[in-house]
């Protein structure tokens, strides 16, 4: 038996386009799982570990497809998503694009078109992983994360496994900003609800240890309204190696 292909999550009320999509899908190899409401399609959606791609119909009722595309990606949701769009909707494709998905493909259309469509989209998606920090230098504070240990000075300065992962996760993503709903994902491991005064009080925590200045952060940068970006300035002292 050959090994399971690409998880494909399907999110359409059409009784008859899901049933097709399926057999399609099955077929390839896909693993395929289904959504028949815009309640479930985006609870599936927002879960972990998160499909390789998603099939998400505008035509849903209720607030429609394109809303929950919005609420996904508010939540932090980074997979890739095409939407099945109306007909001649230019409109419908161009809000969808600007609310993150990463292909439309209008109904109705030929499978062996989105069939091409879904495997150019996880092409584009298998990017090499950028290699995880060991040392890092943010000014004159030295964070080793395989000791799991930081000094300023030689001085130990005391970091719960928890904001290591946190600040890891942020030099993966230096130069980026992150959402609150992606280090819920990512570094809590959870797809509900956490207070947004718990994260900040992490990211607190972490300024007063490791920022020269925590009220003036210069390495854990506040985006407002949105998440932090993490930003190492050379001209600062800081390195990765």
């Amino acid at each position: 038996m050959s090994a399971p292909g690409p998880s494909l999550l399907i999110i359409t009320s059409e009784a008859s386009l899901q049933d097709s999509l399926q057999a399609v899908f099955i077929a390839e190899n896909y693993v395929v799982h289904l959504a028949d409401n815009e309640e479930l399609g985006l609870r599936l959606l927002c879960q972990l570990p998160p499909y390789h791609l998603t099939l998400l119909d505008t035509a849903l009722p209720g607030r429609g497809g394109l809303e929950v595309l919005r609420e996904a990606r508010r939540k932090g949701v980074q997979a890739p998503v095409v939407l099945l769009t109306t007909a001649g909707d230019e409109r419908e494709r161009v809000v969808g694009f600007e609310m993150g998905a990463d292909d439309c493909v209008a109904k109705p259309f030929s499978t062996q078109e989105l069939s091409a469509r879904v495997r150019a989209v996880l092409r584009r998606c298998r990017t090499a992983p950028e290699p995880e920090p060991h040392v890092v230098y943010l000014g004159d504070v030295m964070i080793d994360f395989d000791e799991h240990a930081a000094r300023r000075d030689g001085c130990q300065i005391c970091l719960t496994l928890l904001e290591l992962n946190i600040i890891r996760y942020f030099i993966e993503h230096q130069g980026r900003t992150v959402t609150r709903s992606q280090l819920l994902r990512d570094v809590w491991g959870l797809s509900g609800e956490l207070t947004t005064r718990t994260i900040d009080r992490h990211v607190a925590s972490l300024r007063k240890k490791l920022e020269p200045e925590p009220s003036q952060p210069a390495y854990i940068q506040t985006v407002y309204g949105i998440g932090y970006r993490y930003v190492n300035d050379p001209e600062r002292g800081g390195a990765v190696s």
